[in-house]
């Protein structure tokens, strides 16, 4: 089965003794056979259990992950740690990097964090940069490995960025978010491109255009939802960018519940900035949660290809692209929906 599979750490079971202060899970995973639109045989995969840190359960504190990474926001200091690495010996004590203090820009009062991006898999290189995107204004951006480390903090203008989500662009080498919109790009580095982004207007025909088959009323549907997100993610083993629109409806129903429904649109980018809607990303898988966005080839397992990993405060799913159908859908419980994914796997 998919070595990927093994390394997503998807829920967390609370088997707590009185003598230890770690969690200990071995969670069970349903993956239909064949392609994920076909009907097929059941396996059953059973991940080894992993002993968790009582503390990163807390919501209180986790910000986000990347690279394997779990980033930490308390009293204003950022901090590293690798405690859900897969690979890493049992004897092995967790790697802790603490940052310098963190301070809020002026009129930036916020301390919401929406995600943590990373450069690179290992804060000890010295071109690693960690950037952490607060809700509102603020980027701040910062090299672990120097030895006068500091904070650099960004004021972005533009308020069609301030709830985006960030993402590490290998091939344009900056911190890159999609506008609330979709319709345009803004990176931002250390370098010339600290206070003035660099801005990309995406190029795209109509959506109805696009994807003829979808009918007035479902375009309608997505137009009203009550949450629609962007995320930016690069395929670095086919030098690919999409950008994936994530919608989101709820309903109330009984017993003071949500009904739920998830729909998700995925469009090509070229360098060029031309961008086309497609069901088809090939040999890929794309991973959402609060993490750090995701592209991983699905060679190992072609059961999962062309799919999204979504992970939420309520469920963990797989969702065909071509016909956006969810598989394996599994309930979550837990507060925090990170991908916990092993640094040497990335």
């Amino acid at each position: 089965m998919s070595h990927l599979l093994r390394q997503l750490k998807l829920s967390l079971r609370r088997n707590l003794t009185a003598s230890s202060r770690f969690l200990s899970s071995s969670p069970i995973y349903y993956v239909r056979g064949a392609e994920p639109c076909e009907h097929g045989n059941i396996e059953t995969i059973r991940i080894p259990s992993l002993k968790v840190p009582m503390e990163l359960l807390k919501e209180v504190g986790v910000v986000g992950a990347s690279h394997g990474w779990i980033t930490t926001l308390k009293n204003g200091v950022v901090c590293l740690q690798d405690d859900l690495d897969l690979h890493a010996l049992p004897d092995t004590e967790p790697k802790r990097i603490p940052l310098p203090p963190l301070v809020t820009l002026p009129h930036c009062q916020t301390q919401i964090v929406t995600n943590v991006a990373m450069s690179s898999s290992s804060p000890d290189d010295e071109d690693c940069i960690v950037a952490v995107k607060f809700l509102g204004p603020q980027l701040s951006l910062c090299r672990p490995a120097q030895r006068d480390c500091k904070w650099s903090n960004i004021r972005i203008t533009d308020p069609s960025f301030f709830s985006s989500h960030v993402m590490y662009s290998k091939r344009d080498g900056m911190f890159s978010m999609p506008a609330s919109r979709g319709h345009y790009t803004g990176s931002w580095d250390l370098g010339r491109h600290m206070k003035e982004p660099k801005l990309q207007m995406l190029r795209l025909r109509a959506e109805e255009d696009q994807i003829p088959k979808m009918k007035k009323r479902m375009w309608q549907r997505l137009e009203s939802c009550c949450t629609k997100q962007h995320y930016l993610v690069e395929s670095l083993h086919t030098d690919e960018t999409f950008m994936v629109k994530w919608y989101t409806e709820s309903r109330p129903i009984a017993n003071n519940t949500l009904d739920l429904w998830d729909h998700f649109l995925v469009l090509k980018i070229d360098k060029e900035g031309n961008a086309v809607y497609t069901k088809d990303i090939g040999d890929l898988c794309i991973l959402l949660s609060k993490s750090e966005p995701i592209c991983m080839p699905a060679k190992l397992n072609r059961r999962v290809q062309n799919c999204i990993y979504m992970l939420t405060e309520r469920e963990f799913a797989i969702v065909s692209i071509s016909c956006n159908q969810k598989f394996c859908r599994t309930p979550f419980a837990c507060s925090l929906p990170y991908y916990y994914i092993s640094k040497s796997l990335i």
